[in-house]
């Protein structure tokens, strides 16, 4: 896959003669195969659709000059995204590297993936102050797991490949914009399937490496529902000497945690993925590189121009901008995946011999990633793996040592309360040096409230109540209802 995330060429120059129809024919066989006989500069190497049309069946051709007309007839946002799910559900029908095919969940399957979450429900109520936040225990095949994902991954990449679709726009010397109007709305359309495709692939990809919704650390699934892939447990246990049902236990127990968090933690959704978009405001394209390039580009070799497209020219810069939203994903992934790894090891350990073990597991598949994870880095520069996930679930372990259950959750009641990145670096420090005193907090609360209670509210209670319009008296910064 190429690293360029559109990956495709400009289109040559029309023969000097200006003639269509008929004689086109004769002048390519004439050329020998070179110019305008590949019409779109599909080339070698890395380019996608060298690899879909350079070993084509004759009698595939017309089907791959339809799928070409659809790329250039796209006129839709940054992503093609029916080409994106076409091709991430002909990905999954492939099967993964080892062999492993998708298939429908059978009717055991889903009994036994409801009953570990159940089981999983349980047992983290003993370890957690947050209540259950999946109503529902869904078992998913692989192209599940596509569709039903599809409209996350659209609100992630979309902000940063539109920055990247604009920017080949922007860059260009006005009056080569102006000649080449047209030509830019086609490599708008090109670079829109290319993204779909590359996407798809990636989506597709991983598609074949997670077990649940929430593999990632991102919530891609519909709220309130725990989901598991049967297919991709059997094969995560295969060679790991664990039974099946503890493996899947020990997966629904991490669903379920993610789904807790993501339920009862409002703000956290909105958090991570506005640290996307923020990225994707300070995304910069390379001008220096493309001025380089136009500067010196023979207008009788257009391959010229691809060439600098394969080398990065449109690739992100590393603006501050960037770096401090990157920043931000990634200390709120590590917090959420280690607070997940805390809370599960501690309701796994006393019940599953082999928690310790498919902790590991986990931490370490976490830590390396796979295909998918390194071709979204490729593709949009997102890190989806946090690389402090062992830092943050000691920080949340040692939070439950000295500040108890409820002290611990209790940070997650708004983002300011939340362990920072240097915070990570010195646990200890936190934990026992940065502790807030809720007991002055209740009492300024308490003082606050009494005095809502002195006379008529806003709304011309005098019941003694003190509630203004929200109905329960909280003072500032106390949520809901609350009137200054």
């Amino acid at each position: 896959m190429s690293d360029n995330p559109f990956g495709f060429g400009l289109p040559p120059e029309e023969p000097e003669d200006g003639e269509n129809g008929g004689n086109g024919g004769k002048d390519r066989d004439q050329r020998g195969g070179e110019g305008p006989a590949n019409p779109f500069g599909f080339g070698g190497g890395d380019n996608p659709l060298a690899a879909m049309f350079g070993s084509m069946n004759p009698n595939d051709l017309g089907a791959a000059f339809q799928q070409l007309g659809q790329m250039l007839s796209y006129e839709g946002g940054p992503v093609n995204w029916e080409m994106a799910k076409d091709i991430a559900r002909q990905t999954v029908a492939q099967g993964t590297p080892d062999g492993t095919k998708d298939a429908s969940v059978a009717p055991g399957e889903r009994g036994a993936v409801e009953e570990a979450v159940r089981l999983a429900e349980l047992w983290l109520d003993d370890v957690t102050s947050l209540p259950s936040g999946s109503g529902t225990a869904l078992a998913w095949s692989r192209a599940e797991w596509v569709e039903a994902t599809l409209p996350v991954w659209r609100n992630l990449v979309d902000p940063v490949a539109e920055r990247v679709a604009a920017g080949m726009g922007e860059v260009l010397p006005e009056e080569m914009r102006a000649m080449a109007g047209p030509l830019l709305g086609m490599m708008r359309s090109m670079g829109g399937a290319m993204f779909g495709g590359q996407i798809g692939q990636a989506v597709g990809t991983l598609a074949g490496e997670v077990v649940g919704s929430t593999d990632i650390g991102l919530p891609l699934g519909p709220k309130g529902k725990a989901a598991l892939l049967p297919v991709n447990i059997a094969a995560f246990g295969k060679d790991l000497s664990v039974p099946l049902d503890q493996v899947r236990l020990y997966l629904a127990l991490r669903e379920a945690a993610h789904q807790r968090l993501f339920a009862h933690v409002p703000w956290l959704r909105s958090h991570l993925f506005g640290a996307v978009e923020g990225y994707a405001r300070g995304i910069k394209v390379d001008t220096s590189k493309l001025e380089d390039v136009v500067g010196q580009l023979d207008p009788s070799h257009p391959e010229q121009l691809q060439d600098a497209l394969q080398q990065g020219m449109f690739q992100p810069e590393d603006t501050p901008e960037q770096k401090a939203a990157l920043a931000r994903l990634e200390t709120a992934l590590a917090l959420v995946e280690g607070w997940v790894d805390a809370v599960v090891h501690a309701a796994a350990a006393p019940h599953l011999p082999s928690a310790d073990a498919l902790r590991e597991t986990l931490r370490r598949r976490r830590a390396t990633g796979g295909p998918a994870e390194q071709t979204f880095a490729t593709l949009i520069g997102l890190e989806l793996r946090p690389r402090r996930l062992r830092d943050a679930s000691r920080l949340w372990a040692s939070l439950t040592d000295a500040r108890g259950l409820d002290g611990r959750d209790a940070l997650w009641a708004h983002p300011d309360m939340l362990p920072t990145a240097s915070d990570l670096d010195d646990p200890d420090g936190f934990v026992h040096h940065e502790q807030p005193d809720f007991s002055e907090l209740d009492r300024m609360l308490g003082e606050a409230a009494e005095g809502g209670s002195r006379g008529p509210g806003p709304d011309g209670d005098d019941d003694g109540t003190g509630r203004g319009p929200g109905g329960e008296g909280r003072g500032p910064g106390g949520g809901e209802g609350s009137d200054g």
